[in-house]
């Protein structure tokens, strides 16, 4: 009642048996399947980590500048403008996460918490009523008069530019793991089963268990059982390139450590530009949200925070450094992959599953 190893000699198997094989050669596929890809998904894995803990690394250290900017530079506004920085650099990091944001919205966003603190500390200091209406309307007054000049904008056009690219390969990292842990989970068929049992065990029923498979019988076998796999081979090398195109594009001109670096520059000008035309904004201001109450004399203690020392530009250099070292190593790794689809039958058929160095080897009938 055999099905598969069906033999005109005697046979030491049963239907069982074959039953258990077929089992067998499934979770052998997926185990040697699994121990091919380890090394690239390890690979990967690693640089997803290590992208981000660079990445983070930036963002901290241009989230710094920028608070020192508040400190040294504008000191009766620092206290409150700690949580619009804050923010605008947690939306940054979603952002190269992939989160359904953009670049545009958090920017714009953090002008709009700006300019209120702008107005009332540094272009009329005097204000003490910044209730919650005024504050909203000196928020939507800013979207319509500008204060910050093409500033903003620049901001936005050039964050835009070299985020991009980070984002889209933390996109494609996550996509490659996608692929891999789908090719290892890819069902056998009935056939493709059939053929392993016949391949690997079959001379087992006949007392033959350290006769291995011939390596062309191998090949026949595992590519017509990987073909559906092997097919991933064009888009795999579209893949590489397309990682190639993004890492050049974080190097070159959208230079995303140089973008990250400069934001401190563009709201510093921003303000200024805000502060040269106070008069004008004032007068746009009192016609549309009208006067708020005014107090003589200092502002209050409670906005003043002590300057911190920012000594961050070797951090700085260090990161830039490590995040240039990781997409070279992790680029030329990638590269040498580029085959891993079209050579996966050859790759399982090495090593012990072939017989290489003898003259007798099983050909799926008989020893030959």
């Amino acid at each position: 009642d055999l099905q598969i190893c069906q033999h005109r000699a005697p046979t030491c198997c049963t239907k069982k048996m074959e039953e258990s094989y077929q089992a067998a050669v499934r979770r052998e596929r997926t185990q040697s399947i699994q121990a091919l890809n380890f090394e690239l998904k390890y690979m990967i894995v690693g640089h997803i980590t290590a992208f981000q803990e660079a990445f983070e690394s930036l963002l901290r250290f241009a989230e710094n500048r920028t608070s020192s900017l508040f400190e040294t530079a504008y000191r009766p506004m620092a206290k409150e403008a700690a949580e619009p920085v804050k923010e605008l650099f947690t939306d940054i990091s979603l952002y190269i996460l992939g989160a359904e944001t953009t670049v545009e919205s958090a920017v714009l966003r953090f002008f709009d918490s700006l300019f209120p603190l702008v107005y009332s500390r540094l272009i009329n200091p005097g204000i003490t009523d910044l209730s919650e209406d005024y504050t909203e309307c000196l928020r939507l007054t800013r979207q319509d008069i500008n204060p910050f000049g093409h500033y903003s904008k620049n901001m936005v056009t050039e964050l835009s530019k070299s985020l991009w690219a980070s984002r889209m390969l933390s996109q494609a990292l996550s996509l490659g793991i996608e692929v891999i842990n789908t090719t290892e989970h890819a069902a056998l068929t009935k056939e493709c089963s059939r053929a392993l049992v016949k391949m690997q065990y079959c001379p087992h029923c006949q007392g033959l268990t350290l006769i291995r498979p011939c390596v062309g019988y191998c090949l026949n076998v595992m590519r017509g059982c990987l073909a559906s796999v092997s097919e991933l081979d064009a888009q795999w090398r579209e893949y590489i390139s397309t990682l190639e195109y993004l890492t050049n594009e974080m190097a070159a001109s959208h230079d995303l450590e140089m973008a990250l670096s400069g934001m401190w520059n563009s709201i510093n000008e921003a303000i200024l530009h805000a502060q040269l035309n106070g008069p004008q904004l004032s007068a746009t201001v009192d016609k549309v949200c009208g006067q708020p109450r005014q107090q003589e004399g200092t502002l209050s203690s409670a906005n003043i925070v002590p300057v911190k020392e920012v000594t961050e530009a070797q951090t700085f250099v260090m990161a830039h450094a490590s995040l240039n070292n990781k997409r070279r190593e992790f680029i030329s790794y990638m590269k040498r992959s580029r085959t891993f689809y079209a050579s996966i039958a050859e790759r399982l058929c090495d090593g012990d599953l072939v017989m290489r160095d003898s003259s007798t080897c099983w050909n799926g009938e008989d020893v030959v």
